[in-house]
């Protein structure tokens, strides 16, 4: 039938490939009558296309089980590879140019989005290992955040019960001051009048001091928790991005493109059958 072109394997193949062809010398050697007599029988055009659609089916509709599905890729492209060199090997089949080109085209292309595939799930692999960073990450700035929350906290405590204790003092001191304005002598009234508003004064500076101490420790605190969102919104955005890639990547991908490049191989080889018959009939 002349020369026939012969499909590439896929690549990472050839070991088993040759597996394969040892077994088959194998069996070729085999005396028994029934096996010989099976062997030897020639099967139809129509019969070596029907097998090798029947498994280009099956193929594009195989389902890989758990991530990642990128383990599974070489085995079902060798299936693919061998079932059409079964399709290739058969005497009956002329496998012509335009097949080999179409087939050849198709391989590549498979080839290539599975291999995409595979990088995809090893970056999610990746991205998994730095999720688990992140999420330490975020522990740790909680941790220092609720630290320096804790230690203003302590300091806004210490220094208002501080503030707090210096007006209670100077209180008491007007209210000694009020009651010595009572009864007293004129000649020092003028020196206690005096006092009262010297201590007037200090109470008015006292509180406006404990105002400002209480305003500054809450811009503190405010400034503090705006800098924990600002380091910890960011992660929390990519610790989400990558759980939503990683729920999509529960289901296999790979399925459509498989799939496809099934259903794209089983019209080549239907066309094919066609170009043959109608060289036959001619």
């Amino acid at each position: 039938m002349g020369y026939r072109p012969q499909i590439r394997a896929p690549r990472k193949y050839g070991r088993r490939r040759g597996n394969l062809k040892a077994k088959a010398k194998g069996r070729k050697r085999r005396s028994s009558g029934s096996y010989l007599s099976e062997e030897n029988r020639v099967q139809t055009s129509e019969e070596v296309v029907d097998r090798t659609l029947n498994r280009l089916r099956n193929l594009g509709n195989q389902r890989f089980g758990l991530f990642p599905f990128s383990e599974h890729f070489n085995l079902w492209l060798w299936s693919l590879w061998d079932t059409l060199s079964e399709l290739d090997s058969s005497p009956n089949i002329d496998v012509d140019d335009q097949f080999v080109k179409e087939r050849s085209q198709i391989l590549a292309d498979i080839e290539l989005k599975l291999e995409e595939r595979r990088r995809n799930e090893n970056s999610q692999e990746e991205a998994a290992k730095n999720l688990l960073d992140m999420r330490m990450l975020i522990e740790q700035i909680e941790e220092e955040y609720a630290a320096k929350m804790k230690e203003t906290e302590r300091r806004r405590n210490s220094e208002i019960n501080r503030l707090s204790s210096n007006i209670g003092d100077i209180r008491e001191e007007m209210d000694r001051i009020a009651r010595m304005k009572t009864g007293i002598f004129r000649r020092i009234l003028k020196n206690i009048t005096q006092k009262e508003a010297e201590a007037t004064q200090r109470l008015n500076s006292a509180e406006k001091e404990l105002m400002l101490a209480m305003q500054g420790f809450a811009s503190e605190q405010d400034r503090l928790r705006n800098e924990y969102e600002t380091r910890k919104q960011p992660i929390i955005e990519r610790i989400d991005n990558q759980q939503k890639e990683a729920k999509s990547q529960e289901v296999d991908g790979s399925l459509e493109d498989r799939h496809g490049a099934c259903e794209a191989l089983i019209n080549a080889v239907e066309a094919l059958l066609k170009r043959n018959l109608q060289i036959r009939n001619t």
